[in-house]
């Protein structure tokens, strides 16, 4: 069953694949920043549960280990208690020694393989939880790596854009800069050449 934060990646991964390129471009894609957001926040508030769940199993070393003691140590106690019995029947005597060691010998031997076997499972729980965690991390990096260079990407694309725009603007404001300076000329010029219209058909007028 896969954890929660693997499925967050899938579904990253899914719909990066979904996104459409953008226009004349094979390598870059048009995406939702508010969905994307989303999922990056939902797997930043995941990932530490993540290495928390794995830290717990990576404890369970150490209960692996006290298990197989207890068990060895059973085992022993065991041993030891046939040895004794053995021992004590004064007629059987030698053989009782003889069998005794045997007994112990196997059971330390018996003990020692209980505790490899388990250092073993122990040692790779730990290395598989700790590769596990690794490559998430890894996973994670390289999607918000991904995400920050397409953001900057069109940050610069955008920044560019304006600048064509605002260069456009001042050379056709600069193009019409010399007919707002006639128009301006004619609205000041209008009221001198009305009041001289005026003063002339007065002149007129008392003439006659």
């Amino acid at each position: 069953m896969s954890s929660r934060i693997e499925q967050i990646i899938e579904e990253i991964e899914e719909y990066i694949e979904s996104c459409k390129y953008q226009p004349l471009s094979t390598t870059k894609i048009v995406v939702n920043k508010e969905e994307l957001e989303e999922l990056l926040r939902e797997l930043r508030l995941k990932t530490p549960d993540e290495i928390k769940r794995y830290q717990k199993i990576i404890s369970n070393k150490d209960a692996i280990l006290s298990d197989a003691q207890s068990k060895s140590d059973a085992v022993l106690a065991e041993a030891e208690a046939k040895a004794q019995e053995m021992i004590s029947q004064h007629e059987v005597m030698q053989r009782a020694y003889a069998q005794a060691n045997e007994t112990v010998n196997q059971a330390n031997m018996q003990a020692q393989t209980i505790l490899d076997s388990a250092t073993t499972d122990a040692n790779n729980i730990r290395m598989g939880a700790i590769a596990y965690t690794d490559e998430m991390l890894a996973n994670i990096s390289q999607i918000m790596e991904t995400t920050l260079n397409d953001a900057g990407e069109k940050y610069s694309l955008f920044m560019s854009s304006l600048r064509s725009c605002y260069d456009v603007v001042k050379k056709n404001r600069s193009e019409l800069a010399p007919q707002v300076a006639q128009a301006q000329a004619l609205m000041q010029a209008a009221p001198e050449m009305a009041a001289g219209e005026a003063e002339m058909a007065s002149g007129e007028d008392a003439e006659e």
